[in-house]
């Protein structure tokens, strides 16, 4: 099983509470730019807050949408980031990003993380759905 979260709407204390009490060992951020805006959601902080919480925090960037995909979710066109994601996933190095989390996810259990709370609304689980594996929304 892969899990998914979106920090839109929780704190780092909501975040940590919510991967603790479903047993995640590892937070997987596939955002493509791991800066936020939100307190305490830099790459930086998650990981030393995650690290104080005994969870493993991987950087995933090729993971990410790319810019031109994240473009067209701010012009409301979520068919259109899907449709650029879809080809952004084929690349090798997509490809082999994708093997290293699925090989991940089935020894030990992961969270995808980015922003959207709404996971339909968020490329973090077109990654899930391309791992494979029964998929499980925090």
């Amino acid at each position: 099983m892969i899990h998914t979260i979106g920090y839109e709407n929780t704190t780092p204390a909501g975040l940590i509470g919510a991967l603790r009490g479903a047993g995640v060992q590892t937070l997987v951020d596939v955002r493509a730019l791991a800066n936020s805006r939100k307190p305490g959601f830099a790459k930086r902080a998650l990981s030393e807050a995650l690290a104080g919480a005994g969870i493993t925090y991987v950087h995933e960037k090729l993971l990410g949408t790319p810019a031109e995909g994240r473009a067209a979710v701010r012009a409301g066109r979520p068919a259109v980031m899907r449709e650029i994601f879809a080809v952004h996933l084929r690349g090798a190095e997509q490809q082999d990003a994708l093997a290293r989390l699925g090989a991940r996810a089935r020894a030990e259990r992961v969270c995808l993380l980015c922003l959207e709370a709404d996971p339909a609304h968020c490329h973090r689980t077109l990654v899930a759905e391309a791992v494979g594996l029964p998929i499980r929304h925090l």
